[in-house]
């Protein structure tokens, strides 16, 4: 990962047009092709940002990352007045991506019953294929429509960008997504449902038949 503090000023082109003034700020340059531009404030999200697959050229003075959007392209264009900093990092292989053993099984179970996601749904294909990374079960429900649905041990607010990502990845108009999880933390909750990504908490035990549901009482 490159990490580089700099004044500058930076621009958008593409669907729309936005312009950030000339201050200090953060650019990340990751592995995969994603590019985020941050400010000191305003929490984690990044003022800008392209998702991959980018192409980055770098000029005197600036940085230009290119992004192809069907006919179209995005552009975020960099003018850096002052270097402060340029460091990389390599991170090593990431292990974001990757399934532990209880994700696999979560995995396997819901593919085989879908349904246990508390909606009618039936399996299109476990492992579907985006640009950046495969997408664990894409199913449709009952009226048709596709559900891409990523499936975590404990969700944080990493598994929501992740999943975020991969909806903006998949070429199927109108299809929404499901954060399934053992463990969804409150924050990527909140997050989730800001985004219409809907959260379902799954217990691997139950899914497997090795104990009953716990029964929830109303007053």
């Amino acid at each position: 990962m490159r990490l580089v503090v700099a004044r500058c000023e930076v621009l958008y082109t593409g669907r729309l047009t936005a312009r950030l003034p000339q201050a200090v700020r953060l650019l990340m340059f990751k592995s995969d092709g994603s590019v985020l531009v941050h400010d000191d404030a305003g929490g984690y999200r990044p003022l800008n940002w392209m998702t991959p697959p980018t192409v980055v050229e770098e000029r005197e003075g600036s940085i230009v990352v290119r992004k192809r959007a069907g006919k179209s392209e995005d552009k975020l264009e960099i003018r850096i007045a002052d270097l402060l900093s340029d460091v990389t990092h390599d991170m090593g292989e990431s292990a974001a991506l990757q399934k532990d053993g209880v994700e696999r099984h979560l995995q396997e179970e819901l593919a085989a019953r879908p349904n246990a996601l508390g909606q009618s749904l039936q399996l299109v294909r476990r492992e579907w294929p985006t640009d950046i990374g495969p997408v664990d079960l894409m199913c449709r429900d009952a009226s048709g429509d596709w559900v891409a649905v990523e499936i975590k041990r404990i969700a944080t607010i990493e598994a929501v960008e992740q999943l975020t990502r991969y909806l903006e990845r998949i070429e199927i108009e109108g299809c929404r997504g499901v954060l399934a999880a053992q463990v969804i933390k409150p924050q990527a909750r909140t997050l989730a449902e800001a985004r219409g990504i809907h959260c379902v908490e799954v217990d691997l035990a139950v899914l497997r038949g090795e104990r009953e549901p716990d029964l929830t009482l109303f007053t």
